[in-house]
């Protein structure tokens, strides 16, 4: 025990946090720091993992195609949003849904992480809250490729407000959606589950094409309005390409704060059902 001076030749015990009254903060910070730091020594290969198939994605639709005349160059800037969205939101929701299949079944890491001196829903806002920010990485990173790809990136300095805000909160919406997937599956089910979710989450989130474009296939329009991925492509569209055919940021906003809401709810509901069991 640590002790500090009181008087010539007295010393008294230092403060000590009250015991029944642990230090929350200091806990979750402690658990965060953790996977930042596993993060940090395995970043090449995380990279690799979140990276590689956006960058195709943008290579083959936003150049190939564009030099074999197959699309033309105002192409890229429809595509470039969406990719950048996918990118962050694929991102959170898988880097939530398998590191909790496992941690749940096979590893039973997540029990460390509940003897924590933390609430069982702030172990989970930490899983979230780490999900975030490896998507925000992962986003970050396709900038710079991008415009290598491209040969230029319409982004400005006054974009970047508003794009970190919309792919914070997209990011948001696919980690709480990525910690229901990886709370209500069971876990020999879960790739089957990834692959009836995650094809049509790709294909219907507006990435390859505006929403507002789709108004003679109204049926596959309002499949696209289901998919919270249409939204934060659409607000990243607003900003970097206006002069393509959008939704207003507002509805955007209102949409994915909605989807936030819901699925928030259900997956620490699911949180708390699997860290109980």
């Amino acid at each position: 025990m640590s002790t500090e001076t009181a008087g010539p030749g007295l010393r008294v015990p230092a403060a000590v946090p009250t015991p029944g009254r642990p230090d929350v903060g200091r806990a979750f910070r402690a658990l965060l720091w953790r996977d930042v730091f596993v993060t940090g020594r395995e970043l090449v290969p995380f990279l690799l993992q979140v990276v590689l198939q956006p960058v195709f994605l943008l290579f083959v639709f936003g150049k190939v195609l564009v030099e074999l005349g197959f699309a033309t160059d105002e192409y890229s800037d429809v595509l470039l949003p969406g990719v950048i969205a996918l990118t962050a939101f694929l991102t959170a929701l898988q880097n939530t849904a398998f590191p909790l299949v496992i941690d749940f079944s096979f590893t039973k890491e997540i029990e460390d992480r509940l003897l924590a001196p933390l609430p069982t829903a702030l172990v989970a806002v930490e899983k979230v809250v780490f999900s975030v920010l490896r998507a925000l990485v992962a986003a970050a990173v396709m900038f710079p490729i991008s415009w290598w790809v491209l040969g230029a990136l319409p982004v400005e300095w006054g974009d970047l407000p508003v794009l970190t805000a919309f792919l914070v909160l997209g990011s948001l919406v696919g980690a709480v959606m990525g910690m229901t997937l990886g709370t209500f599956v069971k876990p020999n089910r879960i790739n089957v589950v990834f692959a009836v979710v995650l094809t049509p989450l790709l294909f219907t989130g507006s990435t390859q094409f505006p929403w507002q474009s789709l108004d003679t296939l109204r049926w596959f329009q309002v499949v696209c309005a289901l998919n919270p991925l249409t939204y934060v492509s659409e607000a990243l569209r607003a900003e970097m390409a206006p002069g393509v055919p959008h939704l207003p940021l507002w509805l955007c906003a209102v949409a994915l704060a909605g989807f936030l809401a819901v699925f928030g709810v259900t997956s620490l509901v699911g949180f708390r059902r699997r860290a109980l069991d």
